[in-house]
Formats: C-alpha cells, structure tokens, sequence
C-alpha cells in the first residue's frame, strides 16, 4: 500500500514537472510511512544522520511544495506549532486537548460529509469552497487514564 502511494504521489510530482530530488523522495516516503503528523523539527531530527544534504530548510521548502501540490497538509496544533500529514486517502482528525496529540480518522461516509458541507458552505455563504480541514477535539484515551477520566 505505502509503496502504490509513493509512487503515485511521485507521479504526481512528475506531472507538474516538480524536479524530484533524493531528499524530496526520502521526505514523501518519511511522510507517507509515518502517521505521527510530524513536525519540520521531528523530520529533520529523524532524517537528519542518514540523510546527506538535508537542513532544516530543506525539510520546511519540500514540505512546502508538497502542500502547494495537495500531497500534505499543514495542522495548526494548539501549541501553535506546525505539523505535516500526508493526504492521500481523505480524512480527517481528532486532537487530543490534553497532550496535543492528532490522529486520523478514516471513515467510508467522510467524502459524502465533505461534499455535502461543501455544497451547503457554497449555499448558505456563496463562497467557492477550495479545501477543507476537519478537527475533532477531545481528550486521547492515553490522557483518560493518566487523568482518571475512562468511564
């Protein structure tokens, strides 16, 4: 599965005529094989003593790319930091109040929601709907424990 989306992300890239250097594939296959909604630091951190030629610069312009060509996501965390998800399959998020932590949520009826909230935003507010990101907050069942919160 990681493999079929790699290369279709590639392809993607390809097609924009996006030049498709060895960090910008190490960076899309560290994103689509990691689902910890990492930051520019995580990924920097994690890549950079295998990783020849790459700075944290590098990390931040390919992530950058890759959002301006729909591959990623940017998550405002409520720190107010910055994370990156790979968007291949829609989705959408549920965070976790107490630690910050964000996980994705894969649902069979999440394009139909997106479209309908889609049309009714164009309905009711006539703007041209480009994107959406949809977050959940709550409290992670790691924190329930510590907090004494389970029921």
């Amino acid at each position: 599965m990681a493999e079929a989306e790699f290369d279709r992300a590639l392809d993607h890239l390809r097609k924009n005529k996006v030049r498709l250097t060895p960090q910008r594939k190490i960076i899309l296959n560290y994103l689509i094989n990691h689902h910890t909604h990492p930051s520019v630091e995580m990924i920097y951190n994690d890549l950079k003593d295998t990783v020849a030629n790459i700075s944290m610069a590098t990390v931040y312009n390919t992530l950058k790319l890759f959002v301006d060509y729909s591959l990623v996501i940017e998550l405002k965390n409520g720190d107010g930091s910055t994370h990156f998800d790979y968007f291949g399959h829609p989705h959408y998020h549920v965070v976790c109040d107490n630690c910050g932590k964000i996980s994705d949520v894969f649902d069979e009826h999440f394009t139909a929601i997106t479209k309908d909230l889609t049309a009714m935003t164009h309905e009711k507010t006539g703007y041209l709907v480009t994107g959406n990101n949809i977050e959940i907050h709550g409290i992670c069942p790691d924190c329930q424990r510590k907090l004494h919160l389970n029921r």
